[in-house]
């Protein structure tokens, strides 16, 4: 499974690792169902305080679904596991066995 990770924020950039270690410890279960994750950090409206972090996950499964999933939190770390845990959960309710599910975007 590859994990890609995206930020201009400075502050983000530092949790770049412990975002790589999230992915592979929420996913490791399924990993052998997506290709790739890319996530996504960013501040919305800049140094000012509130519920203003926002981490996108894009999960690419194996048979080429796309599944995105957008949190906002007032820290990164909240923002990421909240998304996280939502892009599992979705990735296993899309999965059926023997049945490959497609959804428009």
């Amino acid at each position: 499974m590859q994990v890609i990770f995206e930020s201009s924020d400075p502050q983000a950039v530092k949790l770049r690792v412990h975002a790589e270690r999230r992915v592979r410890q929420t996913l490791k279960r399924l990993a052998w169902l997506t290709a790739s994750v890319r996530i996504h950090l960013s501040d919305i409206n800049g140094p000012l305080d509130g519920i203003d972090k926002r981490c996108q996950v894009e999960l690419i499964t194996a048979s080429g679904q796309s599944i995105l999933v957008t949190s906002l939190a007032r820290d990164w770390l909240s923002a990421q596991q909240s998304a996280l845990s939502r892009a599992g959960r979705s990735l296993l309710h899309n999965w059926q066995p023997g049945q490959v599910v497609r959804r428009a975007m």
